[in-house]
Parts: C-alpha cells; sequence; structure tokens
C-alpha cells in the first residue's frame, strides 16, 4: 500500500468506535494500514467491530473498552495502547453525549457539567496523554469529531452545541501549541447522520422533512460518508491542514431552512 492516505505503521485511538460514525472512522483507517484501538463502553460492542476489522485485516484491531466520563479510564485506554501497538500517532475522539434536549433555561448545572466534561475535557484529557509521544516522534494527528451544531444555535440543543464549539477551538489552540512539532489538530463537523446517535433528530417526520427540504443532495448522510475526512486528516494527505473545521454536511449550512 502507498499513497497520500497511505497508513501503514500508524498506530489508531478512536473513541466511540462501537457505532455510528466511529465504527466507519476505525474501520477506514485499519483499511488504509492503522491499527486500530476500537473503544466504547461496552466491552461486547467493540468487540464485534474488532471482528469486523480483522476479517479483512487481520491483526489490525483491538478492543479496550473505557468510559470518556473517567479519567482513569482514559489512562489505561492509552497505555494499553501503547503496550499492545506502540506509540499511538492518531487520536480520534468521536465520542461523545447529549443527555438534554431542550432550551437553555431549562438545564441543570449538574447536567450541563457532565455534557461538558464528556464533550470537551476528554478530548482535553486524551489529547494531553498522547501529545509528548507526538512531540517526541515529532508527528501526529488529533482529530475531534465536532458538528455542525458549533456553528448554529438551537432551541434544543444548545449545551450540545456549546461543546462543539468548544471543540473546534480546543483544536484550533493545539494546532497552534502544537504545530511546531508537525502535529495537527482538526475537527469534523458532521450535520444530520443517520446513526443511532442522532436519531431523535432524524427520526421525527417533521425534523426529517425541514431538513430535506433545506438539504441539496436530498439524502441524510451515512456513518461512512464522515470517514473519508478522518483518513484524509490523519493521513500525509492532510498533512499541511491545521486548527481546521471541515464540515460534512451534504451542504445543509450554506442552504436555507432545515433544523
Amino acid at each position: 500500500m502507498a499513497g497520500l492516505f497511505d497508513l501503514t505503521g500508524q498506530v489508531a485511538i478512536v473513541t466511540g468506535s462501537s457505532r455510528g460514525i466511529g465504527r466507519a472512522i476505525a474501520i477506514r483507517l485499519a483499511e488504509q494500514g492503522a491499527r486500530v484501538v476500537v473503544s466504547s463502553r461496552k466491552a461486547a460492542a467493540c468487540d464485534a467491530v474488532v471482528e469486523t476489522i480483522n476479517a479483512a485485516h487481520p491483526g489490525h484491531a483491538i478492543a479496550i473498552p473505557a468510559s470518556i466520563s473517567s479519567k482513569p479510564d482514559l489512562e489505561r485506554l492509552v497505555g494499553e495502547t501503547r503496550a499492545a501497538f506502540g506509540p499511538i500517532g492518531i487520536l480520534v475522539c468521536n465520542a461523545a453525549s447529549n443527555i438534554h434536549f431542550g432550551p437553555m433555561s431549562g438545564i441543570s448545572d449538574e447536567i450541563i457539567r457532565k455534557i461538558f466534561e464528556n464533550n470537551v475535557m476528554a478530548s482535553h484529557w486524551l489529547a494531553q496523554m498522547v501529545l509528548p509521544e507526538m512531540v517526541e516522534r515529532r508527528d501526529g494527528a488529533i482529530i475531534l469529531v465536532s458538528s455542525i451544531g458549533g456553528i448554529r444555535g438551537s432551541e434544543m440543543l444548545g449545551a450540545y452545541n456549546i461543546t462543539k464549539a468548544a471543540d473546534m477551538q480546543l483544536a484550533r489552540n493545539l494546532a497552534v501549541e502544537y504545530g511546531r512539532y508537525n502535529i495537527r489538530t482538526n475537527c469534523i463537523a458532521p450535520g444530520l447522520i443517520r446513526t443511532d446517535f442522532s436519531k431523535a433528530l432524524w427520526d421525527d417526520p417533521d425534523n426529517l422533512a425541514d431538513a430535506m427540504q433545506a438539504m441539496p443532495m436530498k439524502r441524510l448522510g451515512e456513518a461512512d460518508d464522515i470517514a473519508g475526512a478522518a483518513v484524509f486528516l490523519a493521513s500525509a494527505g492532510g498533512r499541511y491542514v491545521n486548527g481546521e473545521t471541515i464540515v460534512v454536511d451534504g451542504g445543509l449550512t450554506i442552504s436555507t431552512g432545515g433544523i
């Protein structure tokens, strides 16, 4: 395997990769030659993805379950990855939570703190854990899966959207601090993607009708539609992209109306 998107020899951690966007990213990174750690809270779900990857690319994936809400869990994730595969060159922070639908006026301090810790602090923790070895090797790619919600307001998703905007700024700051070491930090901002995580949005007939009216491509995104952007940012193809947010939404944000 050779070329701009060749990831042979790279070691990647992908959080929230037992399903949806994270699963698609893990599969596509392995397809390009990376050794991938599949991680989410549930071991059985991780094992199923590992089985799928290794059936096509033997030995390219292992499962290390971990909760993004637990810093010790994430430390264990990073440590066990190094022990199994070696230095980490690609970090994809995909796992997130959204436990509040409604206006900001109705949210408790406990809930907004939990959303922020899962969606922002966990990415910060993981980045700090892998950056020293990336600095030592003068190479690395950190990818934060954000959302178009980070560039839009919402009456229903305000807390979630605020954390997704914070992801974008986290990427920009890490890009400034670590770009001199050839470490690229970027965000992907998916639009409305057909996953279990976003089912509350696309499974509602009125929401779906609004989205389709505004959607230039007239279809929902699929998880695999996001994976190509991750491969690009992780590979030599994206070696001069740093501190950016790549919107992958079928054109929803450049249109009018919709959800």
